[in-house]
């Protein structure tokens, strides 16, 4: 059997075992008169500090979320430090628990199981955060690596990392700070006032990456896998991932080959490896290409130290060193 089917059956019957948890819940909520999750207004939508509960699917969104719900909002992340997110495979108490959700964050393509559980569960509660923002399409050679592993990103056929991009993300701010207003009018201007000022943390960021990377000797970035297409597109860089979308799809011998090929012309030095994903196949082409190898991190899990905002200064000070930027 290969992996993909394995990945996709053990995450069917993690559904299906959610499905039968969820149906014990409702039941037992029905007999004991209590409201089941589905109106954004019923009781069941309400942490149990009293304030409207908030699921974030990935870290950069629950980082979001929480700067703009701020006081008036519980959130609860659904995807553990240290966990790489792409691979998240729900327990029946987190599907459970999106029933119980006033609103969902999340951004379809980047986690399957949380495409598939929103979709079931909580679609009429549910911000995509990729609806706010134009799209970056997913290069050609990212998408015949998803089509051969048959599983990761296959749902979309736009590269769904848009927080690498604080300009877009700030956007994603407003639109959150809009929704969330919208579903508890009571504490709306609260909302708008901290999605405003999340917004223009953001733009300062953005102006510190773009006067950070004008002047560098290089524009070329090999990382890890694909996932610096808005931070390229944003800053003018030039990325070349030896993998696709998916950190998980094993690049053929030919991509390898293509990668040291373009490296060797474009001179890199540098060589980007990820915390989450293991750097066997960067190293070996950093020897390969004579280069080094550094950390450039995609911001998918909460950093050990800091933030999103401070790891993107510390990929900021990452590029600047390896691009030769003055």
């Amino acid at each position: 059997m290969s992996e993909s089917s394995r990945r996709i059956r053990i995450r069917n019957a993690s559904l299906a075992a959610s499905a039968a948890l969820l149906a014990t819940i409702t039941a037992c909520g029905t007999e004991t008169g209590s409201t089941s999750g589905g109106s954004p207004g019923g009781a069941s939508s309400v942490s149990t500090d009293g304030k409207p509960a908030v699921t974030a699917a990935i870290y950069p969104l629950q980082w979001l979320a929480e700067r703009v719900g701020g006081p008036d909002a519980t959130v609860t992340g659904l995807t553990k430090p240290g966990v790489e997110p792409h691979d998240l495979e729900l327990s029946p108490l987190q599907v459970a628990g999106l029933e119980k959700t006033r609103l969902v964050v999340y951004i379809k393509g980047v986690q399957p199981a949380v495409d598939e559980a929103v979709e079931q569960h909580a679609a009429d509660r549910a911000f995509d955060a990729a609806t706010a923002v134009a799209h970056l399409p997913a290069a050609a050679e990212e998408e015949h690596h998803e089509e051969e592993e048959g599983h990761g990103h296959e749902e979309v056929d736009y590269d769904p990392h848009l927080w690498l991009d604080p300009a877009r993300f700030a956007t994603v701010a407003t639109k959150l700070g809009e929704t969330l207003a919208g579903a508890d009018p009571a504490h709306a201007q609260g909302y708008r006032d901290r999605a405003a000022a999340t917004a223009a943390d953001l733009t300062t960021l953005d102006q510190e990456l773009t006067k950070g990377l004008a002047t560098c000797s290089s524009d070329a970035i090999v990382t890890s896998h694909a996932a610096f297409g808005y931070l390229a597109d944003r800053y003018k860089l030039h990325q070349i991932g030896i993998s696709g979308l998916d950190p998980d799809a094993e690049p053929s011998p030919a991509r390898l080959a293509e990668v040291a090929k373009v490296a060797k012309q474009e001179k890199v030095t540098t060589i980007f490896t990820e915390t989450l994903v293991s750097p066997k196949v960067a190293e070996i082409l950093a020897q390969e290409v004579g280069a080094k190898t550094a950390v450039l991190d995609p911001v998918e899990s909460q950093p050990s130290n800091g933030d999103y905002l401070s790891a993107m200064r510390q990929n900021l000070s990452t590029l600047q060193a390896a691009l030769s930027c003055s």
